[in-house]
């Protein structure tokens, strides 16, 4: 396994490096470490306007997101395998022409992405904060545990949402029976106790009272998760035939208000028998919101008035602007280049799409603000909400143009990505937070993200389609 192990990781390096440069993906993990190690001096300001634990909380609840973001694969694994990546020949197909097991495989290519992304993203993090500790009058060994408890968060977002999704591709009707059952055990909880399930995540029980016992609870329950998911997963596909019915041309007719009608059918069909509207929806968008609704709710008596149901907007308009990778996601674009497609053309096909998606996040957020009783803030914060993910849409069509779930990783692109964003987030969550109505003022965000895709449109038809 070891053998095979290196082999994936190698292979992994070398398919980011070949897109991006070796130097500048290499780059990736210094500006996370970046990022910690000058956020660690902020600390002492924070804290004067937000107690510690809720900083804490803040932090592992994001870490838990990342989990949650990068475990979501086991759905989606086949899909974008065979129409991203089926002209090369991966490691993850070895069993094709090796003696070697897919159970085998499989396990490997998950513990290679569990280490991949942990010295990714989670390292360079904890040890940004460790090496501040001493400057900020915190003991080394608090670093340490802020490490070893973003880790394990790291790791139950990522073997949560696998399990579940594993569950998903083995059975529709098992998911939604276990989707239930968790959901009755959570609200049972909430009802019984009158407390917020979030303050017992076990990565937070552990940074707040460390103990071998506490430790030893934590990792058992992840290596049950852990061993369930990779025991339900199935790398084959099903051993019927589908057939559909012609719907490109009757969906293409109905969508024939929009700028781009062919394309936009095409996506639609695309995402549906992938399975992916229902599958990314679930476990890219309304899965992770709802454990982040939880943990954000612990914040409340620290927020203006109705300054939840904002943050809240804010977060999930950040999430929304991913679903513009949903839709570039399972295309491989470098055959395009010999039609007579303009890459533009493609761009404005997948925004319109992206559109299309967006009544998603606006009933959410509409549903949010109604059983939380914020009926005032409601056409705000869907306002808001929209306005953020249409404006974080734009900035990756410019950065990225059709690439977006690859270039991401690109050092450069991430760093203009989080300032352009950063500093928007931080205007209109003020403007929110001081009074509801103007959270409307968002809308001003359509013409900086018009102004973007413009941008983008132009820089990307001048670059050949990409193969990945």
């Amino acid at each position: 396994m070891f053998e095979l192990f290196i082999a994936m990781v190698k292979e992994e390096w070398r398919m980011h490096s070949t897109m991006f440069g070796s130097l500048s993906f290499a780059m990736f993990p210094v500006m996370i470490f970046g990022i910690a190690f000058m956020g660690a001096f902020l600390l002492p300001l924070l804290r004067t306007t937000l107690p510690a634990g809720n900083l804490v909380l803040i932090i592992h609840a994001n870490f838990l997101l990342l989990g949650f973001m990068v475990g979501a694969f086991g759905l989606l694994g086949n899909e974008v395998m065979n129409r991203r990546l089926g002209q090369a020949s991966l490691l993850a197909y070895s069993a094709r022409s090796l003696p070697l097991g897919e159970s085998h495989i499989f396990l490997t290519f998950v513990i290679k992405d569990v280490v991949y992304y942990f010295f990714l993203w989670v390292f360079p993090f904890g040890f940004g904060y460790i090496l501040a500790s001493p400057f900020i009058g915190v003991s080394l060994v608090q670093g340490f545990l802020l490490l070893l408890t973003l880790t394990l968060a790291f790791l139950y977002g990522l073997c949560v949402v696998f399990f579940l999704s594993s569950l998903y591709a083995r059975s529709r009707l098992l998911l939604w029976a276990a989707v239930l059952v968790l959901g009755a055990v959570w609200g049972a909880f909430v009802a019984y106790t009158g407390m917020n399930p979030a303050l017992f995540f076990p990565p937070l029980l552990l940074y707040s009272a460390f103990s071998w016992v506490n430790l030893l609870v934590s990792l058992i329950l992840l290596a049950v998760l852990f061993a369930l998911s990779v025991f339900l997963f199935s790398p084959e596909y099903a051993g019927t035939t589908k057939e559909h019915r012609n719907a490109f041309t009757p969906l293409a007719g109905r969508f024939a208000f929009l700028a781009d009608p062919p394309l936009a059918a095409k996506d639609m069909i695309d995402l549906y028998r992938s399975g992916s509207v229902i599958g990314q929806t679930l476990f890219s968008f309304l899965i992770p919101l709802a454990v982040i609704w939880f943990f954000l709710s612990l914040l409340g008596p620290y927020l203006p008035p109705h300054g939840l149901i904002f943050m809240f907007a804010i977060v999930t308009g950040v999430i929304a602007s991913t679903m513009y990778t949903w839709v570039t996601m399972f295309d491989s674009f470098g055959p395009y280049a010999c039609l007579p497609v303009a890459v533009s053309r493609l761009i404005s096909g997948k925004l319109t799409t992206f559109t299309l998606l967006q009544i998603i996040p606006a009933l959410f957020i509409a549903a949010v603000a109604l059983l939380s009783g914020e009926y005032a803030s409601l056409i705000p914060a869907v306002v808001l909400s929209l306005a953020v993910s249409f404006y974080a849409a734009g900035v990756m069509v410019w950065l990225t143009g059709l690439s977006p779930n690859v270039l991401v990783y690109d050092v450069k692109v991430m760093a203009i990505y989080l300032v352009l964003t950063g500093i928007v987030l931080t205007i209109f969550s003020a403007l929110a937070f001081a009074n509801p109505l103007y959270a409307l003022a968002s809308v001003i965000l359509l013409l900086p993200a018009w102004f973007l895709v413009q941008k983008g449109k132009a820089r990307w038809d001048a670059v050949d389609p990409a193969g990945f």
